[in-house]
């Protein structure tokens, strides 16, 4: 086994990841820069697996406080690692647990937000990885749409927000499950490679308790039509013009 330990952007946070676990993906990058952390104390991500997310909303907001839930132990091990080597060990915090066992791993109605990036695909609905716990992290074999937002529903306060990142032709299935819970769609944001692709990814944001009204942002495009990364995927990543010495 050998491990890399990256740097996400330069003097930005930094995580180790083994070839046994998933690598940084885009997909939490974007959930991160996609949440509204402005008023946040106390978050809970669900399913944290690597601690990627932790980290990035940690960074975002220095004055809250993170719970993360994680089944795998070798990934809530490594989720720790990262919050180590970050210097985010008292604020985040890992619980080694089952997210349908909310009820005895929080508080009812005790954070501002919820995060998650959950599996995307329903169980023996096509590819299914060779490992275990990289199954577990792409199927719902462990935990469904609805155990997720039922378990976010139950731990945020009233008037806090959910967040998540998913796949668009799952849509229908997120907005039942958000409502079902008693979470509005408040926010959303599709997510292409490019102008001419279709959206690959989703970014949702809800309200417990929230009035009807659904906002559909400007799509987030990530290259253009020479390949290259758009402006804004440059600011999520902190590269070209918005690195932090202003150099790629």
């Amino acid at each position: 086994m050998t491990d890399t330990f990256d740097e996400l952007w330069r003097g930005g946070p930094r995580f180790r990841q083994t070839e046994e676990s998933f690598k940084l993906s885009t997909d939490s990058v974007l959930l991160a820069d996609f949440a509204n952390m402005s008023r946040v104390r106390t978050c809970l991500d669900l399913g944290s697996g690597a601690g990627v997310l932790c980290v990035l909303l940690a960074y975002k907001n220095p004055m809250v406080s993170i719970t993360g839930i994680e089944l795998q132990p070798v990934c809530a091990s490594l989720s720790r690692e990262n919050l180590s080597k970050n210097g985010l060990d008292g604020r985040v915090g890992i619980i080694t647990g089952d997210l349908r066992e909310y009820r005895q791993l929080t508080a009812a109605e005790s954070f501002d937000f919820v995060v998650s990036n959950p599996p995307y695909f329903a169980e023996r609905s096509g590819y299914s990885a060779p490992l275990e716990h990289r199954a577990a992290s792409r199927e719902e074999r462990s935990c469904t749409l609805g155990d997720i937002c039922a378990a976010a529903g139950w731990a945020l306060r009233w008037g806090g927000s959910f967040a998540l990142v998913h796949r668009p032709e799952r849509l229908s299935e997120i907005f039942c499950a958000m409502t079902g819970a008693g979470i509005e769609p408040k926010r959303l944001r599709m997510v292409s490679h490019s102008a001419l692709k279709a959206p690959s990814l989703v970014l949702i944001e809800g309200r417990r308790g929230g009035k009807s009204g659904l906002r559909i942002e400007a799509p987030l495009i990530l290259t253009d039509s020479e390949g290259s990364e758009t402006d804004e995927a440059q600011r999520i990543y902190r590269r070209g013009a918005y690195a932090p010495d202003g150099r790629e």
